[in-house]
This record gives C-alpha cells, structure tokens and sequence, in this order.
C-alpha cells in the first residue's frame, strides 16, 4: 500500500460512541484502515479527532507499538 491518505484504502465512518472514546483506528487484513468518529462530538472534536487517527496512520504507528504505548507518548 503506496499511501492510505489517497487511496481507497482508508474509510471514515461516524458512530454513535461512548463519551469516553474520540475516534479509533482498526488496521484491517487487507492492509486498509476503518476510522470511526464518535458521533456525540461537534463538528470541530470530529475533525480534530479525525487528524489524530490520520497522524496515527502517517506514522505507521499500528506496525510499531500497542495502542496503549501510542496514546501515552502523545
């Protein structure tokens, strides 16, 4: 996968969330990537959520390091 940022590889979908939770990342099998959106936030929480999973992903971030580890060093 050349880049997720232009491809069909990436899908963004907005749900219904727990407060708790932004936005999560799944690296899927096939080597794409599932954004999911809490649907509780604004419109400015969406998208700044929506850079945070973006930099996740540009960082290669799933290939390195737990989830745990990630969200610490931020």
């Amino acid at each position: 996968m050349s880049n997720p940022l232009l491809t069909e590889d990436l899908g963004v979908y907005i749900i219904d969330m727990t407060p708790k939770v932004e936005e999560q990342v799944v690296f899927n099998e096939d080597g794409s990537y599932s954004i999911f959106i809490n649907a509780r936030l604004n419109q400015e929480r969406q998208m700044l959520a929506y850079q945070h999973a973006l930099m996740h992903i540009i960082k290669n971030d799933f290939e390195k390091y737990d989830a745990d580890e990630i969200e610490q060093a931020m």
